[in-house]
């Protein structure tokens, strides 16, 4: 373990990116706990939450801070199998890692097939997604049956990503939760001042300003979606 004293703070994850991730984090648990307690219209409104932070984070993706920007960890092949041997030209980044870029992707495609799913989705009971009534019945059974397969999908990829949280913490000695949470991560001194390459993330008022635009852009476009016979 490095002394405490040659380890400098970094800011990598921004505020907006760090409420992205607890609100999916929290709108996940609330979809789960609601169907299956049968709280239809929370279900929903869990969902129609996760469409807009999914679409939240795509935008941020394109226009947020240096880590939050998917340019910062799109990696060839090469690098992840790189990353996977430990291998000395392995990419090294304050940021996601080749594997956790993958975890990253896989999730927001699984939410998002999940919330679309869902607006087409029905119960044949009492009830169905905003948009059923705007397509065949063969393509609501095909929805419905998509949305409760990639329930599991979704599962899965939560069980992966919480078996990667505690690799990390017993084999590498390394937290990934605390900087989800502050936004910072320790790094060694000369490492840091040495590598210009990874500067701290912009974390500030304009940054914050920026992203409640972008989240007010992607609530009115799930917005949109859900009430869309109305436009």
């Amino acid at each position: 373990m490095p002394d405490p004293a040659s380890l400098q703070r970094v800011r990598v994850w921004d505020l907006p990116l760090r409420l992205f991730h607890w609100l999916l984090v929290a709108c996940l648990i609330g979809s789960f706990v609601t169907v299956k307690a049968g709280w239809m219209d929370w279900h929903f409104r869990f969902g129609y939450s996760a469409l807009a932070l999914v679409l939240f984070r795509i935008l941020w993706g394109f226009v947020g801070p240096r880590y939050a920007r998917f340019a910062s960890f799109v990696f060839r092949p090469a690098a992840l199998l790189a990353y996977l041997r430990n291998a000395p030209d392995a990419p090294r980044t304050l940021g996601h890692t080749p594997l956790g870029s993958l975890s990253v992707f896989a999730l927001l495609a699984v939410v998002a097939v999940q919330a679309g799913a869902g607006l087409f989705a029905s119960d044949d009971i009492a009830s169905e997604g905003p948009l059923a009534r705007l397509v065949s019945n063969a393509s609501v059974e095909q929805a419905s049956w998509l949305h409760h397969f990639n329930e599991t999908v979704i599962l899965a990829l939560v069980a992966l990503h919480l078996l990667a949280i505690l690799f990390y913490r017993i084999f590498r000695r390394e937290s990934l939760v605390r900087p989800m949470v502050v936004g910072d991560r320790l790094v060694p001194v000369a490492a840091g001042a040495a590598d210009a390459s990874a500067p701290a993330a912009r974390d500030d008022a304009a940054t914050r300003v920026g992203a409640l635009v972008v989240a007010a852009i992607a609530v009115a476009i799930v917005a949109c979606i859900v009430n869309w016979p109305v436009f």
